[in-house]
């Protein structure tokens, strides 16, 4: 159904950005989804990038965890946009600079089509960010999903 996907990533490398979540929220009390969509919907079409991934957010529940600790990394493959959109947890401990820099570097990943690079640099550097202000607790459980979502 979702056979777009595969223009930009392979079903290994997808395999592999799962395994890359895991092993970053590992370290981390925070979670990290993928969410990549096709295209707008025909409703969608004003709407704004950001109040698109905010909608995604709330869609995938990530609004939920115990720390406000969630990262949506959002792609809309038509319009080649993407958003990386943090929970209000992690807002109050880093500001906006830092996800403009790690949007600024992703973007040469896309713009070069490595989606597969890009989308594993900014789990990385999402998990660095991550474990620094919200490590692991002993009590810790994988509160999401760590496979992409495709729609």
């Amino acid at each position: 159904m979702y056979h777009f996907i595969h223009e930009i990533l392979s079903a290994v490398e997808m395999e592999k950005i799962a395994e890359e979540i895991k092993l970053q929220e590992e370290k981390t009390a925070g979670e990290i989804r993928i969410s990549i969509k096709r295209k707008k919907k025909l409703f969608e079409k004003k709407a704004s990038l950001r109040d698109l991934a905010i909608k995604e957010f709330f869609r995938l529940k990530m609004n939920n965890t115990r720390d406000r600790g969630g990262i949506l990394i959002f792609l809309i493959l038509k319009d080649k946009q993407f958003y990386i959109l943090p929970d209000e947890g992690i807002t109050k401990v880093l500001d906006q600079n830092f996800w403009n820099e790690l949007s600024n570097v992703t973007e040469k990943y896309f713009r070069n089509k490595n989606f597969f690079d890009g989308i594993i640099h900014v789990i990385r550097e999402c998990g660095k960010v991550l474990s620094q202000h919200f490590p692991r607790k002993p009590d810790d459980v994988n509160e999401l999903e760590d496979r992409i979502e495709i729609s």
